[in-house]
């Protein structure tokens, strides 16, 4: 698993007094950055290796300006070309969102998904949720 805690911004706050639900997808983004390091350390884009092909966000509970948010990312699937990501995001101890990500290894030359090497297979089976493990708090 990988956290990373971020400050809700008053600029990400909407008109009710809570975060925006577009932040949510962006913060998610954000959070999954030591993955897309595993695939490329230096985070160089002439050689990103990474697409987007899915994501999917559910709102939990609201989240409010100033207060801490922590995104947790595990790992819960890695297919051929293919893993899935799971990301919640937590205020307060209690779970606020929770969404999912799918990111396709990609060969930009060819523009053709390509099979993900052991080499980061294995460091993605590093950070698998593994059965039906419940997290009760951050």
């Amino acid at each position: 698993m990988f956290k990373r805690t971020l400050s809700p911004r008053f600029a990400e706050t909407d008109a009710l007094g809570h975060l925006s639900n577009t932040t949510l997808p962006i913060w998610f983004e954000d959070a999954r950055e030591p993955i897309f390091q595993i695939f490329n350390p230096e985070l160089n884009l002439a050689s990103w290796n990474l697409i987007l092909a899915r994501i999917e966000v559910d709102f939990v509970r609201q989240i409010y300006y100033g207060s801490e948010v922590v995104i947790r990312t595990y790992v819960i699937k890695v297919g051929n070309t293919s893993f899935t990501l799971l990301q919640e995001a937590w205020q307060k101890g209690e779970l606020a969102a929770r969404g999912t990500a799918t990111m396709v290894y990609f060969d930009y030359a060819s523009q053709h998904s390509a099979k993900i090497p052991e080499i980061y297979r294995e460091q993605l089976e590093e950070h698998k949720l593994e059965g039906e493990e419940v997290i009760h708090s951050n």
